[in-house]
């Protein structure tokens, strides 16, 4: 794994312009793009930059997953989804057939098990043994957690389930998330962390203190950017 710590004072723009060329990169080499959206409020700036910048994009091309989702309908206020769909999917009128969606509005263990479904059917179809990814995004949490994956929770310790309904006490709530064998199977993992965040929380995630799950990103055969807002 090589992780390379991009600092910045032009977060969104310079965020935006990473994952185009990413984009452009994984085109070029395999005719599409497979990326994962991460959702909160950190990439809402970062997806509108990228709408605008990416509309000569194929987004047919594209196969856009995402890397948790909160067990509330598609039209939710809360809903990684209808951001996503606000700032990029609509502006960048990205086709329906590109899209998976995480449906958070079933049973969250039916929902994981029908992503997950999704996603081996996929691979299975090009004769790979997982989906993987050319791209996923992450956020970085108070509490170090990422995607879905926080401390104390179950999902931390899945070996074989790629995407899992996560119960989060603090929450108490469910969770869709994609869990560490699927994201460690990605060919670039990027963190996208604004420049609000904890200084000291991103140096010990950085140094590898294992209580923060985002520590625990370990892509074995890519790559981990850390994008850094200042």
């Amino acid at each position: 794994m090589a992780r390379h710590v991009i600092r910045t004072k032009n977060f969104a723009a310079d965020a935006a312009d990473f994952i185009l060329d990413e984009a452009h990169k994984a085109l070029g080499e395999r005719n599409e793009f497979r990326i994962a959206l991460s959702g909160g409020n950190t990439p809402v700036p970062i997806y509108s930059r990228l709408a605008v910048i990416g509309h000569d994009l194929p987004w047919e091309l594209t196969r856009i997953t995402f890397g948790d989702e909160r067990c509330v309908p598609p039209d939710d206020r809360q809903s990684n989804f209808r951001m996503a769909r606000e700032t990029l999917l609509g502006p960048a009128a990205v086709p329906e057939k590109s899209i998976l969606r995480m449906r958070g509005e079933i049973d969250p263990q039916v929902a994981a098990q029908e992503y997950q479904d999704q996603l081996d059917l996929m691979a299975t179809q090009r004769g790979e043994p997982i989906y993987r990814h050319d791209l996923i995004l992450l956020g970085l949490g108070d509490d170090g957690h990422t995607a879905s994956l926080f401390p104390g929770t179950v999902a931390l310790d899945e070996t074989i389930r790629r995407v899992a309904a996560n119960f989060v006490p603090k929450l108490d709530a469910w969770r869709l998330t994609f869990t560490f064998p699927l994201i460690d199977h990605a060919r670039h993992v990027c963190f996208l962390v604004g420049a609000a965040k904890n200084a000291s929380l991103i140096e010990r995630i950085l140094e590898g203190d294992p209580q923060f799950p985002a520590s625990r990103v370990n892509p074995s055969a890519g790559d981990v950017t850390w994008i850094l807002g200042e």
